[in-house]
C-alpha cells in the first residue's frame, strides 16, 4: 500500500488526491465536516489506500487529521503506517471511561495522528454500535479539525452501515473493471437506508 502522496508528491496519482481534497474543502462550505467514513462495496484495502493518501493531503496543508482503522475484521492502516496496530482503538473502548486519551501514533506528518484498530473484538458490530463509540468519535472529534473512519466493506458486515448512520459523512471507494455495478448499487442502498451523507464516490483505476 504507497503513500504516494508522500513518495511522489508530483505524481498525476498525488495530484488526484488533492483535488478530492478540494472537493472535501467544498462539501465542509455546504455542512459541517467533522467525521468522513472512507469505505468499499466489496473486500479490497483501496478503501484504506484512499483514506491514507487523503489524510497526508490534509495534513500537508496544516489540518490536524486523525485516521482511524476501525476495521477489525482486515485491519491495514498500521501497514501503510507502519506502526504496530495494538494497543488501539478497540483496546481504548475498553478502558472504564473513554474520557482517557487514546493511544495516538504520529506519523511522519506532524498534523496527523494514526488510531490504530487495536486487539480485535469478539463481535466489531456490538461495539461500533455501542455508546462507547459514540462517545468516542465525539471526543475524537475534539481532538482534529477532521477524523477519518476505515471500515470493513458494505457488503460483508454491518459495521459499516453503523458508522456511517453516526458520522458526517461518507466516501464510496470502487475500483475500475474489479467492482460489479451491482455491489456498488447495494452499497449506495445499505448506506441510504442507514440515512448516511454520501459525498461522493472515489473511483481508482486499474494498477
Amino acid at each position: 500500500m504507497k503513500l504516494v502522496t508522500l513518495i511522489d508528491p508530483l505524481s498525476e496519482a498525488a495530484e488526484a488526491y488533492r483535488n478530492l481534497r478540494t472537493n472535501l474543502h467544498f462539501a465542509m462550505l455546504e455542512a459541517p465536516l467533522r467525521t468522513l467514513l472512507v469505505v468499499t462495496p466489496d473486500p479490497s484495502n483501496s478503501a484504506s489506500l484512499v483514506l491514507a493518501n487523503l489524510a497526508v493531503t490534509l495534513a500537508q496543508i496544516g489540518r490536524r487529521v486523525i485516521a482511524v482503522d476501525a476495521d477489525f475484521h482486515t485491519p491495514a492502516l498500521h501497514l501503510a503506517f507502519d506502526v504496530p496496530h495494538t494497543p488501539g482503538l478497540a483496546d481504548w473502548l475498553s478502558e472504564p471511561t473513554v474520557g482517557s486519551q487514546p493511544e495516538l501514533r504520529p506519523t511522519k506528518l506532524a498534523d496527523l495522528h494514526l488510531l490504530t484498530s487495536g486487539s480485535r473484538p469478539a463481535i466489531p458490530a456490538d461495539l461500533i454500535s455501542s455508546d462507547r463509540m459514540t462517545q468516542a468519535i465525539a471526543r475524537l472529534s475534539e481532538m482534529a479539525d477532521l477524523v477519518l473512519f476505515n471500515a470493513p466493506p458494505l457488503s460483508l458486515y454491518s459495521d459499516a452501515a453503523i458508522l456511517a448512520s453516526r458520522l458526517d459523512g461518507v466516501l464510496l471507494v470502487v475500483e475500475a473493471g474489479k467492482t460489479r455495478r451491482d455491489n456498488a448499487q447495494k452499497a449506495r442502498d445499505i448506506l441510504n437506508r442507514a440515512r448516511a451523507r454520501v459525498l461522493g464516490v472515489v473511483m481508482l483505476g486499474q494498477s
